[in-house]
C-alpha cells in the first residue's frame, strides 16, 4: 500500500476556515493509508540495540535534511525509544507514520511523493488493526520524495496595511506548506492589528499541477468588520477585590480592538504578583455596536513569600540578605515588602545593617503607575567611617512596558556620620528620579541587548551641617553574543557619577563615590578608594568622591550546558570636586571566574587582583562568590 498521492495530473489541497484545517483530494490513482496524509499540517539508521525491532529507514533522493526530520517526527521511533514494541504497538505507530512522513514531505515541497512501511515484509496499512502480529522483528521504512513543487502562483488577499507575509510565500519559491500556514496566519495577524478581531481565512485554492511540478496557491480573507473592546467578565478571584482587579487590569473598554492592549492586561496583572494564572478569552460572537467582549479567568499565587541570598568575598566577609512578602495586603493587590541584611560577616570592618520596610499599591493615579511608600534604617562601619541614617518617602513607578521604567519620589533623610573629624548629621529632603531602558534579552544571564539607566537626586539640606543641590548618577550596559548556540558572550558596562552644588563636606556621606570592590573594581578592597579633603583634627579625612567613572569588560564562554568560565578587567577613577575635576585617583584590577547555571540565575564564583593604582593598602587577591552574573 502506498501513500496519499502517487501519479496523476493534479491534485487540489483545500485549507478549511481558520488556517488551521486542512484536507486534500487526488484526481491521479492513489491508495491511502487510515488517515489523511494533511492531518495535522499547518499546526537509515537502525533502533537500538536495546529493542527488539530492527527499525530502517531510507530516504531515496530528495534533501540530506529529510531523513533526520522523519526520523524525529516518526512514531515509530518514539514507540522504539519507550520500549513499546509489541505487534499492536508497532502497527499503530506505523499506520500513524503515513500521514506524519507525508506531512513532512509536503512541508519540504515534494508532492508525488511514494511512502512504504513494511512490517516483516508486509506493507503496514494493508493489514488490520485487528489482525497485528504477536511480534514484529524487521520495520522498514521506505520514502521516495519525487520532485519539489515551486509556485506559479502564491497570492493572499486582502491584506491589512503595514502587514508583513512570508518572505518565501512568493512565486517560483519552493512551495513549502508551512508557508502557506504562516501567510495565512500573518494576513489574519494583520487585520487584527488594526482593529479586525474576527479577521479569519474565508476560502484557499490550492492545486498542485504533476505534470509541471508546480503549486497554485491562494487563500482569500474575510476581514470583517472593525470592532471596539466591549466589556470586561472577570471570574476566579477570592480574595482580590474585584473592584481593584479590573482598575489593575486597565481593561480598555470602549477602545478600537488591538491585540497589544489585550497583552497590557496581561502584563499589568502578571507584574502585581497576585496571580499564579492569568486567562484572556475573546467573546466568540460579535456584540451590539461591533462591540467583542472579553473573558478574564484569573487564579491567585500563594499570599505570602520568603526568600534569601548570599554573596561572599574573602576581605569584606560574607553578606546575607533576606525577604517576605505578603501579595494582597488589603485585597487590593498592595504588596508588603520586608527587607533585612547583614553584610561584613567575618570582613576586616565591623558589620553592616539594614532593615527596610515597602508597601507597593499598583494602578495608583494610571493602571500602568504603582504609588508606594518606603522605611528605611541602615547602619554601616567601614574602615574609614561609621554610617547610621533613616530614610522616609513616598513616590511612583511608571511601567508604561516592559522595558521601560520611570520612578519618583519625595524623601526625608537624617544621617550621623563618625569618622576622623568628629560626629557630623545630615538633614535633609530629596527627590530622586530615575529612568531605566532594558533590553536585555534575559536579565539574569544576558547574551545580546543594552541596559540604560540615568537618576539625579535633587536635594535641599534643613540645617547648617546640610548642603543642598544633586547627584548625578548614569549607567550604560552592553552585551553582544556570538559562535555556535551564542557561546562567547562580549558584555561592557560604564559608570559615572557626579554630585552639584554643595562643597564635600556638606555632602550627605552617602551621596558620595567610592570605588573599589564587587559592584566597582573587582580586585581592590571594597570602598578602598577615595579622597581625602576634609580636614580633621589630625590631618585629612578619607571619605568618597565627588564625581566618579567606572569601566567594565567581561567575557563569558559556556563550555558546558550549565558551566561557563569568565574574564574580566575593571577600572575606576574617584575625582575630589564636581564635574570631574580637581585632584584624582584610579584603580584597575583583572580575573576570572567560573559560573554554574541554575534556574534562578548563575551561580558566580570570581577571584581578582589589583593590576594598578590604589592606594598600596588593598593588594592580594579578592574572592567574590554570589548568585546571578555580575551585571
Amino acid at each position: 500500500m502506498r501513500s496519499w498521492i502517487t501519479a496523476g495530473v493534479s491534485a487540489a489541497i483545500v485549507l478549511g476556515t481558520g488556517a488551521g484545517m486542512v484536507w486534500a483530494q487526488s484526481s491521479g490513482s492513489s491508495s491511502s493509508s487510515s488517515s489523511s496524509p494533511f492531518s495535522g499540517l499547518f499546526g537509515g539508521k537502525k533502533g537500538n540495540d536495546s529493542s527488539p525491532v530492527d527499525l530502517d529507514f531510507n530516504v531515496s533522493g530528495g534533501d540530506d535534511d529529510l531523513l533526520p526530520q522523519i526520523r524525529s517526527t516518526s512514531l515509530l521511533v518514539s514507540a522504539q525509544d519507550e520500549g513499546r514494541v509489541t505487534g499492536q504497538d508497532i502497527l499503530a505507530a506505523a499506520r500513524g507514520d503515513y500521514a506524519r512522513i507525508l506531512g513532512v514531505l509536503y512541508d519540504n515541497g515534494y508532492y508525488s511523493g511514494l511512502i512504504d512501511i513494511s512490517l516483516d515484509g508486509t506493507e503496514a496499512a494493508a493489514i488490520a488493526p485487528l489482525d497485528a502480529p504477536a511480534v514484529v522483528h524487521k520495520v522498514v521504512v521506505h520514502v521516495q520524495p519525487g520532485p519539489r513543487f515551486r509556485y506559479s502562483r502564491a497570492e493572499i488577499a486582502p491584506v491589512a496595511p503595514g502587514t508583513v507575509l512570508p518572505k518565501d510565500y512568493r512565486t517560483g519559491a519552493i512551495a513549502r506548506t508551512g508557508d502557506m500556514k504562516s501567510a495565512a496566519t500573518a494576513a489574519v495577524s494583520g487585520w487584527r492589528n488594526v482593529g479586525h478581531a474576527k479577521a479569519d481565512v474565508a476560502k484557499t485554492e490550492i492545486v498542485a499541477d504533476h505534470a509541471t511540478n508546480k503549486i497554485d496557491s491562494q487563500i482569500l480573507l474575510a476581514p470583517g468588520p472593525e470592532l471596539r473592546f466591549g466589556q470586561l467578565t472577570i471570574r476566579g478571584e477570592k480574595r482580590m477585590d474585584p473592584r481593584r482587579l479590573r482598575k489593575i487590569a486597565g481593561f480598555p473598554e470602549g477602545e478600537k480592538f488591538d491585540p497589544e492592549k489585550l497583552e497590557d492586561v496581561r502584563k499589568r496583572l502578571r507584574r502585581s504578583g497576585v496571580f499564579s494564572a492569568i486567562t484572556l478569552t475573546e467573546a466568540d460572537y460579535i456584540g451590539p455596536g461591533n462591540t467583542l467582549d472579553v473573558d478574564l479567568l484569573v487564579v491567585e499565587q500563594k499570599l505570602r513569600r520568603l526568600g534569601a541570598g548570599f554573596e561572599y568575598s574573602n576581605t569584606d566577609g560574607l553578606a546575607l540578605t533576606a525577604y517576605w512578602i505578603n501579595r494582597n495586603l488589603f485585597r487590593g493587590g498592595e504588596r508588603l515588602r520586608v527587607d533585612a541584611g547583614v553584610s561584613d560577616i567575618g570582613g576586616d570592618t565591623g558589620r553592616d545593617y539594614n532593615l527596610g520596610v515597602r508597601i507597593d499599591r499598583p494602578a495608583t493615579i494610571t493602571a500602568d503607575t504603582t504609588g508606594y511608600v518606603l522605611a528605611q534604617v541602615v547602619s554601616q562601619q567601614e574602615e574609614d567611617y561609621d554610617l547610621k541614617s533613616g530614610t522616609f518617602g513616598l513616590g511612583f513607578t511608571w511601567l508604561p512596558s516592559d522595558q521601560l521604567t520611570a520612578d519618583v519620589a519625595l524623601q526625608y533623610r537624617a544621617l550621623r556620620v563618625d569618622d576622623d573629624s568628629g560626629q557630623t548629621d545630615f538633614r535633609l529632603f530629596a527627590l530622586p528620579a530615575s529612568v531605566t531602558w532594558d533590553k536585555r534579552d534575559d536579565k539574569n544571564d544576558a547574551k545580546h541587548g543594552y541596559w540604560l539607566s540615568g537618576g539625579v537626586i535633587p536635594f535641599v539640606g534643613l540645617q547648617d551641617e546640610t548642603g543642598s543641590g544633586a547627584q548625578i548618577t548614569a549607567e550604560g550596559r552592553a552585551y553582544y553574543s556570538f559562535g555556535k548556540d551564542d557561546k562567547f558572550t562580549l558584555a561592557g558596562r560604564a559608570r559615572l557619577g557626579t554630585v552639584a552644588g554643595p562643597d564635600i563636606q556638606e555632602t550627605p556621606r552617602d551621596y558620595l563615590f567610592w570605588s573599589g570592590g564587587g559592584g566597582t573594581v573587582r580586585g581592590h578592597s571594597y570602598e578602598s578608594l577615595g579622597v581625602e579633603v576634609i580636614q580633621g583634627p589630625e590631618g585629612p579625612v578619607k571619605t568618597g568622591g565627588m564625581s566618579i567613572v567606572t569601566l567594565t569588560a567581561e567575557t563569558r564562554i559556556q563550555v558546558r550546558e550549565k558551566i561557563g568560565l569568565a574574564i574580566f578587567a575593571d577600572a575606576g577613577r574617584v575625582w575630589e570636586d564636581s564635574a570631574w575635576s580637581g585632584a584624582s585617583g584610579w584603580q584597575a584590577g583583572a580575573g576570572a571566574g567560573i559560573r554554574y547555571k541554575t534556574p534562578i540565575g548563575p551561580l558566580r564564583f570570581d577571584v581578582a587582583t589589583p593590576v594598578g593604582g590604589g592606594d598600596g593598602d588593598d593588594g592580594g587577591v579578592q574572592v567574590y562568590i554570589g548568585l546571578g552574573q555580575a551585571f
